[in-house]
């Protein structure tokens, strides 16, 4: 009704635009509109967005809710209007997030955790509100250290929820300026190019591991590291920050390993390694834990071949208690030595 009213206002404004003040009386208009949306936004629409997306359709959401699919649809469509984006693009079957969509999936997801926690508080399931924390992580980061950096966060007294999102370094740091993450962590600084407002702080740096199979490290520790020439390699995508580190180390040394495959995923890299396709690079802070992890044996350390690693922040001074403790415990525990 509220939306009928205004184009209604609109149209009788845009018949008569030698009116005194039209151009100020059609943008407040706006103003009062865009107010009068976001006041009244219905949560229940928010909703049937929320589980559509999670649930990757309209027939599980609707399963799920125990309504119609049309009703969804409704729904949907009365929140994109109020929102005026499009929350999903259709490819055949199938609904994928628009970059609104996204950003909408987001909030709603914060919405609906803070609405669980009130239940939760209201039904004494829980005496303390957990801290909240979301860390945004590079997908050059290797998981094992990810996670060892992030560690020192579930030690903290207070319960602690965390939100680990993974992605390209530019987009994250996106999020974080824009306050939807707390930490971004990667193994490069920022860039002091980019027109967002963030700040580095290094956590510390590790000298590279080798690792391989335990009947291709037979061969290869016998003369580490000139073992490694034409030495089947598995080795990290081109242009990322440890392929360029490592190639600099090949190259001062004299290296030409042979190149079997290229992985994004240090995990999936470990796995083509422990089936003996090649050796691996392997920060050395983790190499005994993916080795055991992985059935792998460690062939060497590159020392002169370090990787720095750093923890972004929308703010100079850290303040936020699990922040603090992400970058206090790397710096005393992960990368002391």
């Amino acid at each position: 009704m509220a939306s009928f009213v205004f184009a209604l206002i609109k149209t009788i404004l845009g018949a008569f635009p030698g009116l005194a003040h039209y151009e100020f009386w059609n943008g407040l208009l706006g103003l009062i509109e865009y107010r009068w949306i976001m006041e009244f936004l219905n949560y229940h629409h928010l909703r049937y967005f929320w589980v559509t997306a999670k649930e990757g359709g309209l027939r599980k959401a609707a399963e799920k809710l125990h309504v119609s699919q049309p009703t969804i649809s409704a729904q949907i469509a009365s929140l994109e209007a109020a929102l005026g984006e499009k929350l999903f693009r259709r490819g055949g079957r199938s609904l994928s997030l628009t970059d609104a969509g996204q950003r909408a999936l987001g909030y709603a997801e914060e919405i609906f955790a803070i609405g669980q926690e009130l239940i939760d508080s209201a039904s004494q399931r829980t005496m303390k509100r957990p801290l909240r924390v979301r860390i945004g992580i590079t997908d050059s980061l290797p998981k094992l250290v990810s996670y060892e950096i992030i560690k020192p966060v579930f030690a903290l007294a207070q319960p602690v929820q965390a939100v680990c999102r993974e992605g390209k370094a530019a987009e994250l740091l996106v999020e974080l300026a824009a306050d939807r993450l707390d930490l971004v962590l990667a193994d490069e600084p920022a860039p002091s190019s980019l027109p967002l407002r963030v700040f580095n702080h290094r956590l510390g740096a590790s000298g590279m591991g080798f690792c391989a199979a335990p009947k291709l490290a037979a061969v290869l520790k016998r003369r580490f590291p000139r073992s490694l020439d034409d030495a089947p390699a598995l080795l990290p995508s081109a242009n990322c920050a440890l392929r360029r580190s490592l190639e600099k180390w090949f190259s001062e040394h004299a290296l030409r390993p042979r190149l079997i495959a290229e992985f994004d995923d240090m995990a999936l890299m470990a796995v083509a390694a422990a089936a003996g396709l090649g050796f691996m690079p392997m920060p050395a802070v983790v190499a005994k834990a993916a080795s055991a992890r992985y059935g792998l044996e460690d062939l060497g350390v590159a020392r002169r071949c370090e990787m720095p690693y750093y923890a972004i922040s929308g703010e100079r001074s850290l303040t936020h208690a699990a922040v603090v403790a992400i970058t206090e415990g790397a710096r005393a525990m992960v990368f002391s030595s």
